[in-house]
């Protein structure tokens, strides 16, 4: 492929809109039940290509609403407009540090500006960060369900290819048993994942990890078990379970991933480009690397143009252990025809897509 080669490109408009997609079922996690994704997009235009970027803010995880994502996104504006795209660490930078905390608004506008950047430059969003658009292979979550629905659930994502399965938690030991079991009767092959969303006490992740041992059932991960402002919990849940533990919501920043390493708290560091955003989820990899602490990268319920963005990241990056970029999977209808099954086929330039 041809590269252009130029010093830059200046930004002519910048237009942020809300991007709202109805789910396929409603999505329970412990914080809350979501039918739609309340998402928003922002586009970049220079005088030859339009780079797309998207947020999927959610109040209990993220902090913000729709309209308050919304509203950041169209302040940034007049950082952007006129500003040369080749100097898109600045761009971002500036954007981050004027509007600190709006996360899912600022993974949209940082989105769209390497994306931008990277169709200018006809390069794949992949090669940013340092290797080629190869496919990556995600697995898929099953909400708080019944057990009888998360059977269902569960049987159906193996029809539809999926071997690895991540199973929301967080309600009660009981009853978080009783769904896991049944999606492992469903498919006793399938790798086990555990996502409590902050949803238990360290002591319940103890009772939880020894009730599935009990019955034989393999979990190769329990993750954000303990509330994301509890540490010391959080190490405390590691320490005694055999099951590697991911911290999640905790980690936001390279900061924070600095603080998970030091306390000992996490065998693994769940990357979600959605709280940090594409430059700052790098770092959090590196230090992760240097650590030798596992990498997973997990997303919100983001349509195609966020999912692939992640997915680049992995695919430059390539170190990551676990995949979890199933959130326009989980969507009634897509920004363009998505297929069901793990694989996500990834191409460009910039992260390929462009909403239909």
């Amino acid at each position: 492929m041809s590269r252009k080669q130029n010093n830059g490109t200046p930004i002519e408009q910048v237009t942020v809109s809300p991007l709202d997609l109805p789910l396929r079922e409603p999505f329970e996690i412990s914080p809350g039940t979501q039918h739609h994704a309340n998402n928003l997009l922002v586009t970049i235009e220079t005088e030859s290509i339009t780079g797309y970027g998207e947020g999927s803010p959610l109040t209990p995880v993220t902090g913000e609403t729709q309209d308050a994502a919304l509203a950041t996104a169209r302040a940034a504006v007049e950082l952007l407009v006129g500003k040369n795209i080749a100097n898109y660490r600045n761009l971002v930078s500036d954007v981050r540090s004027t509007f600190p905390g709006m996360v899912s608004a600022l993974f949209a506008v940082e989105t769209a500006i390497l994306d931008a950047y990277c169709r200018d430059r006809e390069m794949a969003l992949s090669e940013l960060f340092g290797g080629s658009p190869r496919p990556v292979t995600t697995d898929l979550t099953i909400s708080i369900l019944p057990p009888e629905e998360a059977n269902d659930r569960a049987a159906r994502a193996v029809e539809e290819g999926f071997d690895s399965l991540k199973v929301k938690t967080g309600t009660t030991v009981e009853r978080d048993v009783a769904r896991v079991a049944a999606v492992h009767d469903a498919a006793p092959d399938a790798e086990l994942a555990v996502d409590a969303n902050q949803g238990w006490t360290p002591k319940e992740t103890v009772r939880f990890a020894d009730e599935l041992e009990s019955q034989g059932i393999d979990c190769s991960l329990i993750e954000q078990p303990v509330p994301a402002d509890d540490v010391v919990g959080l190490a405390r849940a590691r320490d005694a379970v055999s099951v590697p533990v991911a911290a999640d919501e905790v980690v936001f920043t390279p900061e924070d991933a600095i603080c998970v390493i030091r306390e000992d708290a996490a065998d693994v560091i769940n990357v979600k480009l959605g709280k940090s955003g594409l430059l700052a989820a790098a770092d959090i990899a590196s230090i992760a690397e240097a650590a030798n602490v596992e990498l997973m990268v997990g997303c919100m319920l983001e349509s195609a143009i966020g999912i692939h963005a992640s997915a680049h990241l992995v695919a430059g990056i390539g170190s990551f252990s676990h995949v979890d970029l199933d959130g326009n999977r989980l969507l009634a209808e897509d920004v363009i025809s998505t297929e069901r099954g793990p694989e996500i086929a990834l191409g460009g330039p910039g992260h390929g897509i462009t909403p239909e």
